[in-house]
């Protein structure tokens, strides 16, 4: 029986790292991200942002739930390795549908109901396979268990929404993510496991890298068809140094300390702990790159296509709002993971947040692309003080070992 088991469900250690696989499903998370961005793009305003996060919170717990899947079984092996093909496929659909799914083109499937079916689709696979991979651990069969009724109740809001359409489908999809993020944090962590920190927050960083990427992509994305000139070059390069501030004040010595910590706990702890920093914090770090990324793409619009935007003109108030609070989210964020995984907030970074909030209003008046290099200026800022200052600290913490 036994043996039966592990070709159906290969378990994991305390070694397991990431799989290919599990990359490979990454991939198709980006193209919904980038989607994601593409349809605030088309709908810069309050409401577009808000539909934009409401997609995003639903990608993020469909992409977490595998997340934890793939740290409880190896996700290249046996039953998991087909539901993860599955899911890629029935979340390319999702993808697919964004850009219509709160305003339906006419002439094809009903793009709002087909998301919701296919994000269901990918989430249900989830809990089956996971019940299976539970094995006979009775307490994390309960937590499934437990897990499923606000994750049933969600499902099911999200497809009414999806087929009710407008202008009830705004509502019900909110509702949906409120009941799902609250009960599944309601449910608590006693019976999940996460047996290898490595793998688990390797996962997540590897995500925020993916998410970086896409910034990447949606600011070359957006002058694929324009000519090459200095003030797109110029912009294009600024864009890149904020992607990479990003990158660099999360992966020097963030990620790293947030694995240490992990992989000193064992048990519930340990669970409660990649619940609170990796599957509810990184979300908002996510966002932030996502918004952040909208903000960039404006920029470069506007840099490439003189014939409609003199070089002067300054960015519209929501795409500005997006761009510089994107990066404040992303602090924020991640403050808020050093406050919960050593204690303290992080100062430094919460006053570089402050900072952008206070030069949204000068940033207003500003040229776009200008408006850009403030916020490489201050990130940058913020990047050399802890390079100077915290150097002893920052040494101590990338060469002291994994302990």
């Amino acid at each position: 029986m036994d043996l039966v088991r592990r070709l159906v469900v290969r378990p994991t250690d305390d070694s397991h790292r990431v799989t290919t696989l599990e990359l490979f499903f990454d991939l198709v998370f980006v193209f919904a991200l980038t989607q994601v961005t593409v349809l605030m793009a088309d709908d810069p305003t309050v409401r577009g942002l808000g539909r934009g996060l409401v997609l995003l919170g639903l990608l993020w717990f469909g992409w977490s739930s595998y997340a934890w899947l793939g740290n409880q079984a190896r996700a290249d092996e046996g039953l998991l390795r087909v539901a993860m093909i599955a899911a890629m496929g029935a979340l390319f659909v999702v993808a697919l549908a964004i850009p219509e799914s709160y305003e339906d083109k006419p002439g094809g499937l009903f793009a709002p109901f087909v998301l919701a079916a296919c994000y269901a689709t990918v989430r249900v696979a989830h809990l089956v396979v996971y019940l299976v991979a539970a094995g006979g651990d009775r307490e994390l069969r309960r937590q499934l268990l437990v897990t499923a009724v606000p994750t049933t109740v969600a499902l099911l809001l999200l497809v009414a929404g999806g087929a009710a359409g407008p202008p009830w489908q705004s509502a019900l999809w909110v509702l949906a993510l409120v009941v799902d993020y609250v009960g599944v944090f309601a449910g608590g962590t006693q019976g999940w496991r996460v047996y290898s920190a490595a793998h688990f927050a390797e996962r997540h960083g590897l995500i925020i890298i993916v998410a970086l990427g896409e910034s990447v992509v949606a600011v070359g994305a957006g002058i694929a068809a324009e000519p090459v000139t200095t003030a797109v070059v110029l912009a294009a390069l600024l864009g890149l140094g904020v992607s990479v501030a990003l990158w660099w004040v999360y992966f020097d010595v963030v990620a790293l300390v947030a694995e240490r910590v992990l992989s000193r706990l064992e048990g519930e702890p340990r669970s409660r702990l990649a619940r609170d920093s990796f599957t509810y914090l990184h979300f908002p770090m996510l966002v932030g790159i996502v918004y952040l990324a909208l903000g960039m793409k404006k920029v470069l619009a506007y840099v490439a296509d003189p014939e409609h935007h003199d070089l002067g003109d300054a960015l519209p108030w929501v795409p500005l709002v997006a761009m510089y609070g994107g990066a404040v989210l992303y602090l924020v964020a991640l403050s808020a993971l050093r406050r919960r995984n050593i204690g303290g907030w992080n100062v430094q970074r919460l006053v570089a947040a402050a900072a952008l909030l206070l030069l949204l209003p000068v940033g207003a008046q500003l040229p776009a692309v200008a408006a850009l290099g403030v916020l490489l200026v201050v990130l940058a800022g913020l990047i050399g003080y802890e390079a100077v200052v915290l150097a002893a600290d920052r040494d101590r913490v990338r060469h002291s070992g994994p302990h």
